[in-house]
């Protein structure tokens, strides 16, 4: 059986979850992100480079993961 660990905010944001997933993601082959929206922003700090997130999931810039945008995101074509 293989394990997975489960980031869940129970709050309306601004927890600081793509931050523990970044760090996380390190350790894991898939990262996911489930649902959510553009507006849902997290920023990454790697090498002295800082990277602002809004769709991808933040272990995309491991590059041993498999990033996986699930159908629960909200895309917006304008904004792209």
């Amino acid at each position: 059986m293989q394990k997975a660990d489960v980031i869940v905010g129970l709050q309306w944001g601004d927890e600081g979850k793509g931050k523990i997933v970044d760090h996380l993601a390190q350790k894991y082959d898939f990262v996911c992100r489930f649902a959510g929206g553009h507006n849902a922003g997290h920023t990454i700090v790697t090498d002295g480079k800082k990277y602002a997130l809004h769709l991808v999931p933040s272990g995309v810039l491991n590059k041993e993961a498999m990033n996986v945008v699930g159908n629960g995101v909200v895309l917006s074509p304008k904004d792209f």
